[in-house]
């Protein structure tokens, strides 16, 4: 019923809409007869001509620098065999569909109706100008190899049959944090290899370049090991067929091993196989769908097994997707003339290395996991790692660019990183530069709530990175055991337990200072002492009085508590009655402003009139130049009552006392967004000709849904939600924010700190 279930799904998800995967979108403008004469005649006789005398300048005027061919002729189609090129077509779409989606790179699929090597090498050979790479799929053994070789020797683009070098260096990557476990060398190693196609003998060669003694290798087929007394090995075989006597048989080679590749069939390794194998035993079992041992049955062979497969479903996932898109990135990116072994070593210690680092929270969310940290169940890289792209395609590209088949040169990496997340349609340059700037002069900042999983996990990276200097409240034992359970070092970091004895000299100075401050409003220093007890008021406090300078709470607290506490201790800023809050919206249109997020239920024309003065200066305080559209169910006064009157007057109130903010409203949101739709309607707006980049929502319930629509239909990351308009950086996150979404904001508190320290001073 299962297996009914998933085909009905799987050709549903093929057919359904558009059929297929992928399209092609143009990339340039073409609504209008002048947009055409540019993009074909006359215009493009232009670049035609430029590129006849130079023909690198394809990739100056062209896609080709962004361009990959999935090229298959459907003879191995995943476990299906030789189906034919027709029938392979829906895997090309998916891995061109894999490119765009991991990479930004794009993809036409070419199915080629040829089984003879060179007919086939001489089809792709004749349409390769077309492309910046080659990725050869599916193609059976021994032909690819010819296939592979002839095409890397004739072309002076990037070729790579992803079948045998995806999965090599995957492996690899996952061999090298398997021994770094076990604390063995790869030059002492005995390794059993499984099946002896493509994927097995490209992951053999690269373990040899990594330091493997091919005395050490024993390599099997179906007819059983591969010697050199046999007669009927290819010449890729013969390469690894082995002299040592007495050794026929797949167990025979087991004994006393310490690596099992498989890349054969299932149920062919047993438990008892498995158990003849040296201390530590690393398995590999990749057999397409069902692994040469299934999970249970290794696990419970032996209890110091290092496992792996090739399903999603189990631990440590050999998934080709973790290598070639950002491998063909950083190729492309260099104008590469091919993928050679140094970008394939590149990309194996990237990929490794990436593993041993701290697992983003958006990873673990993903996956559904309450944690991940380096170890027997977590040797590589989840395939919705984001980090991904920033790490290998660099690391790929610098090693085209040392080893010398690069076309062009990367000076700037960091302006390259900040060029990959663009492509993926996240702009981080704004918190990066604001990173940039806390990193210079980080500050005290006091996390609430760090007992909470992610505020401790966020206070922990932002040290790490140099951000700030944190300060943790709470119990420090519980402290301590929290940060054991998520593999966090929190030795050197002040923890300050407020309901400790120690502090109650420090309870009483805060209740004192606010006793003092709040006396004409009946505060007396009982109800203030009583107060410290209160993380946020303690926390506060040690803002207010100077002994720290920023402070982030709000993954516990209720919003509304925190809210007045801090117009309590903290107070307004001068010459405004009410303060706010803002998100930062990056997108693949851009980045955006919106506000009040988080404190105003029912704004009045008052509030609004404060919120959007606010929010005028805090987007300047962000580096951009605010645009503001007070937005409504209505349009210009259509509606003269209820929230769009207010927002009316309020826009009536900037106009006449703040000129110098753009603003205009109230409106309608697509007329914010669409400046034709909104200056031909109406062509008195302040807003003509400008594009906005910052909206003020009539009440809290609009603004908060709508950048969590965004955040949660996935067409956007958040920063914030960012305070405006209190006398010291006071910040708080939203319920269950994520590791990262509050180390952002933590950020942003530091520059915030620095901001107002600056001020103070001049």
């Amino acid at each position: 019923m299962a297996g009914k279930a998933i085909k009905e799904d799987a050709l549903k998800y093929h057919a359904e809409g558009r059929p297929g995967k992928i399209e092609v979108v143009p990339t340039k403008p073409h609504s209008t007869q002048a947009d055409l004469s540019l993009a074909y005649s006359p215009g493009v006789a232009e670049p035609c001509i430029e590129i006849e005398k130079n023909p690198l300048d394809a990739y100056k005027y062209t896609s080709k620098g962004n361009l990959v061919a999935v090229i298959s002729n459907g003879t191995a189609v995943l476990g299906l065999g030789d189906i034919g090129a027709m029938a392979g077509k829906p895997v090309m779409e998916g891995k061109g569909l894999l490119f765009k989606i991991f990479a930004g790179i794009d993809v036409f699929d070419i199915e080629v109706d040829e089984k003879d090597p060179e007919s086939f090498i001489r089809t792709v050979k004749s349409i390769s100008p077309t492309f910046g790479g080659i990725n050869l799929e599916d193609i059976k053994a021994p032909e690819c190899f010819e296939i592979e070789r002839r095409l890397k020797e004739e072309l002076d683009i990037p070729v790579m049959h992803d079948d045998q070098h995806g999965t090599a260096i995957i492996t690899a990557a996952a061999l090298l944090n398997a021994l770094e476990i076990t604390g063995k060398r790869i030059e002492d190693i005995r390794i059993v290899v499984n099946g002896a196609g493509a994927a097995s003998i490209s992951c053999t060669k690269l373990y040899v370049l990594l330091g493997a003694l091919r005395e050490n290798i024993i390599m099997c087929d179906s007819k059983g090991v591969l010697t050199v007394e046999r007669t009927d090995l290819n010449p890729q075989k013969k390469e690894f067929a082995t002299s040592r006597s007495g050794i026929l048989t797949l167990a025979d080679a087991l004994v006393g091993a310490d690596v099992f590749l498989g890349l054969s069939v299932a149920d062919v390794l047993t438990k008892e196989m498995v158990s003849t194998m040296s201390s530590n035993p690393i398995v590999f079992a990749l057999a397409n769908p069902n692994p040469e041992i299934s999970y249970s049955e290794a696990m419970s062979s032996r209890p110091d097994i290092i496992f792996a497969t090739g399903r999603s479903d189990y631990p440590n996932q050999v998934n080709n997707v973790l290598g070639f898109p950002y491998i063909f990135r950083g190729a492309l990116d260099t104008h590469a003339k091919a993928i050679n072994e140094e970008m394939k070593l590149a990309a194996v210690k990237a990929i490794a290395q990436l593993a041993k680092e701290p697992v983003p929270e958006v990873v673990n969310a993903a996956y559904k996991l309450k944690r991940t940290t380096f170890g027997r169940d977590y040797i590589l890289p989840k395939p919705l790692d984001p980090r991904l792209l920033t790490r290998v395609s660099p690391a790929v590209a610098q090693a085209a660019i040392a080893s010398g088949v690069a076309r062009t040169t990367i000076t700037d990496w960091d302006a390259y990183a900040d060029r990959l997340r663009e492509i993926m349609g996240y702009d981080n340059k704004l918190i990066r530069a604001f990173i940039d700037t806390a990193k210079a002069t980080p500050k005290r900042v006091v996390f609430a709530e760090a007992n909470h999983a992610n505020m401790l996990k966020a206070a922990v990276q932002a040290k790490t990175e140099g951000i700030c200097i944190p300060i943790l409240l709470g119990n420090e034992e519980r402290l301590h055991r929290i940060a054991q359970e998520e593999n966090l070092n929190i030795d050197d970091i002040q923890i300050v337990n407020m309901r400790h004895e120690r502090e109650n000299d420090r309870r009483a100075r805060y209740a004192q200072a606010l006793a003092e401050k709040k006396a004409r409003e009946g505060v007396t220093f009982d109800e203030a002492f009583e107060k410290m007890v209160n993380r946020n008021a303690f926390g506060m406090m040690m803002v207010e009085t100077g002994e720290a300078d920023a402070f982030i709470t709000g993954v516990y607290s209720r919003y509304s508590e925190v809210i007045n506490l801090a117009e309590e201790i903290i107070g307004i800023r001068p010459t405004y009655k009410y303060f706010g809050a803002m998100n930062i919206v990056l997108s693949k249109k851009g980045t955006f402003f919106m506000a009040d997020t988080l404190i105003n239920r029912h704004p009045s024309t008052e509030v609004l009139i404060d919120v959007a003065r606010l929010t005028h200066d805090a987007v300047k305080f962000f580096a951009h130049n605010p645009v503001i559209a007070m937005l409504s169910y209505s349009n210009f006064g259509s509606d003269k009552q209820g929230s769009p009157l207010k927002v009316h007057d309020a826009i009536a109130y900037l106009h006449r006392n703040h000129p110098e903010i753009i603003v205009d409203g109230e409106m309608q949101i697509n007329f914010a967004f669409d400046k034709k739709l909104r200056d031909e309607k109406y062509p008195f707006t302040r807003l003509k000709d400008l594009d906005v980049n910052t909206l003020v929502f009539p009440n809290l319930s609009s603004a908060n849904s709508a950048y969590k629509l965004l955040l949660g239909m996935g067409v956007c990351e958040t920063i914030g939600p960012i305070q405006m308009g209190l006398n010291k950086p006071i910040h708080f996150t939203d319920l269950e924010s994520g590791t990262r979404d509050i180390f952002n904001l933590t950020t942003v508190a530091v520059v915030d700190a620095i901001v107002q320290e600056a001020i103070s001073k001049s």
